[in-house]
């Protein structure tokens, strides 16, 4: 399973929070070659590797499938579109962003941006309400394909930065699907010490929703939410982020297991895997602290893959980064967790 290809694959299909049904299809496909697959009625794909031992503790691989987004709010009079947004998007980026609106049809837009020349204060980020998309449609024309509700996606390729890197939309959290899919090739055909649970959660990006549903239904003893972090760019504080291309960041939180923590610390080691450790001073921001409180309560840690420009259509992530999350993840699962 090539990584690049496999990264190609996830992100070109869309999937924004509430409506992932596409990317989701797409993950289930190849999730089915490993695991007993379903799509339930909350976006969420699950899989069980294998038949489930009553003897056996079950572990959770958690990623997340959905992206951020726009959703369409109103249609004014001259034909424009008003949004709100689909998750944490970063404002900065939206003037003269190019767009898909998925409607009956899918319409090309910009976001409209006014010349410097005639801006009175071009300092300031524009709020959400402030935004408008022009497709080159009347009001009447768009009404035939385009319904309030609709979601407005960035219509971004994944493309190779270097040897190393990738860069594209939805990489958050697509990357972390991508490192549970080759975990699941390197462990093919061993005898596990564990039930193995698989979720590809909807609805992270407004709230972590898919993976509460979803955990109470799987009822894990024990879960490891593989997301992305913060990696270190030209403006950013190195002690708050993580370098890209040096290892998967292993969460430490008073929220997290201390104990699973330090199982993934003492494995880098004796694998010979690059690590970088992610301390947290409460909550994680992923779908750890969802899960974590599920049910009567599941161990839970977090593993993270370095990421540039979080939440942007050019978010950049290491190919190696994914390849050893993978390695770090496979040997935490065949040597248990305890």
């Amino acid at each position: 399973m090539d990584t690049k290809e496999l990264i190609f694959k996830l992100t070109e299909n869309y999937g924004v929070s509430g409506d992932e049904f596409p990317a989701c299809k797409t993950a289930a496909n190849i999730l089915s070659e490993y695991a007993k697959t379903e799509i339930d009625h909350f976006g969420n794909v699950i899989g069980y590797v294998g038949e489930v031992d009553k003897s056996k503790k079950t572990l959770l691989l958690d990623a997340h499938i959905d992206e951020i987004g726009l959703i369409v709010t109103y249609i004014s009079d001259d034909g424009f579109l008003k949004v709100s947004n689909c998750g944490g998007i970063d404002r900065r980026l939206l003037l003269a962003q190019e767009v898909t609106v998925l409607g009956r049809k899918n319409i090309s837009g910009v976001i409209t941006s006014t010349p410097p020349h005639l801006e009175a204060d071009d300092t300031k980020t524009p709020e959400i309400d402030n935004i408008y998309i022009d497709t080159g449609y009347t009001k009447e024309q768009l009404e035939e394909f385009v319904s309030l509700g609709d979601r407005i996606v960035f219509p971004a390729k994944a493309v190779i930065l270097n040897c190393d890197q990738i860069t594209g939309k939805s990489l958050d959290d697509r990357s972390g699907v991508a490192v549970i899919l080759k975990t699941l090739e390197i462990l093919k055909g061993k005898d596990l010490p564990v039930n193995l649970a698989v979720l590809f959660s909807s609805q992270e990006e407004t709230g972590e929703r898919g993976a509460k549903t979803a955990a109470f239904k799987i009822a894990p003893d024990y879960a490891v939410a593989i997301d992305v972090s913060f990696a270190l760019t030209a403006d950013d504080k190195p002690h708050k982020c993580g370098k890209l291309g040096k290892g998967p960041m292993i969460g430490v939180a008073p929220s997290l297991s201390r104990k699973m923590s330090d199982k993934f610390i003492s494995l880098a080691k004796e694998e010979n895997i690059p690590y970088q450790i992610e301390v947290m001073n409460g909550q994680t921001g992923t779908n750890a602290d969802a899960i974590g409180v599920s049910g009567c309560g599941v161990k839970t840690v977090t593993l993270s893959i370095p990421l540039k420009y979080m939440h942007t259509p050019v978010e950049v992530i290491s190919i190696s980064d994914i390849e050893n999350s993978a390695k770090l993840l496979a040997a935490f699962v065949e040597k248990g967790v305890e």
